[in-house]
């Protein structure tokens, strides 16, 4: 069976779209059907509930996904192993990222990827933590930023350790504190971040029985810091999602240890391109004064 038909399925799969699928493929949508219609009859059973609204994999398309996945996994690392023997770098990084990550991090390492390794090319996936995981247990990237991992299948290799700070307007009575103990943010209506899987704040507040007054809860930072100007209440953010705050706001240290462990997980089997990303992302982090590394 051919290998570019397991890849179209996979496309398929991931956009639920022939068009889509083509368009991003180069290939007609008819191209697209065909492909997943030779599949079905290789296979005997239906991959896909085709419909107006689109396709939806079968229960037996979701098991074969998998499989096909690590088919397109492995002769990907053939071919870089074979250029790293010629030694001439090459292949695709898939990368899972957060936002703070994609904005702050990667345009260096990218940048650096570019001049060093021309024939490495990167692709980010941008997401929560909860996301990342996913689509590092369904072989949809190579890699990912995690605040930590759940799973034993994934290496989690720890970057550096990103304070939290509570962020107050000048309108709060914590505003001119140089630090606050943990237990004052009771005190104050809180603006939480919310996002899937580990949330750090709350880890916090578990951590030391912290009971806060939650008035809103938001997806986007800028958001919850916008409420905080607008004196709507206070919050707790990595030092990493924000750099300009607004006039009217400050970051205040917390007297307890608050901080979020940011590190990358993937699997153990990495291949050559992915090897390369880890070295240079190490390398930039060691030289970069602007992080607090793990020990």
């Amino acid at each position: 069976m051919s290998l570019v038909k397991y890849e179209i399925f996979s496309k398929v799969a991931e956009l639920g779209n022939f068009t889509k699928a083509g368009e991003v493929l180069g290939l007609t949508q008819s191209a697209i059907s065909h492909a997943i219609s030779s599949l079905e009859k290789d296979f005997g059973f239906a991959l896909v509930h085709r419909s107006k609204n689109g396709v939806k994999l079968t229960s037996e398309g979701q098991t074969m996904l998998s499989s096909m996945r690590l088919v397109i996994q492995a002769e990907e690392k053939l071919k870089q192993e074979a250029s790293n023997i010629l030694g001439v770098t090459k292949g695709k990084v898939r990368i899972g990222t957060f936002s703070s990550i994609s904005s702050k991090w990667m345009p260096n390492i990218i940048r650096i990827l570019d001049q060093n390794y021309p024939g490495i090319k990167i692709e980010l996936h941008e997401g929560d933590y909860y996301e990342i995981e996913q689509w590092l247990s369904d072989g949809d990237i190579d890699c990912g930023f995690l605040n930590r991992s759940h799973s034993k299948q994934f290496r989690f290799l720890p970057l550096i350790r990103d304070e939290l700070l509570c962020i107050a307007s000048s309108q709060s009575t914590l505003y001119h504190k140089d630090t606050i103990d943990i237990k004052e943010v009771e005190a104050e209506p809180f603006i939480l971040t919310s996002y899937n899987g580990t949330n750090d704040v709350l880890a916090i507040f578990y951590r030391y029985d912290v009971k806060p007054n939650i008035r809103f809860e938001l997806f986007d930072e800028k958001g919850v810091i916008s409420m905080v100007e607008h004196q709507l209440g206070i919050t707790i953010l990595p030092q990493l999602v924000f750099d300009q705050l607004p006039y009217n706001v400050r970051a205040i240290p917390i007297q307890q240890e608050s901080f979020r462990t940011i590190g990358l997980a993937s699997k153990y089997q990495l291949s050559p391109a992915t090897e390369k990303f880890i070295e240079v992302l190490q390398s930039w982090l060691s030289t970069n004064e602007n992080v607090t590394k793990v020990e």
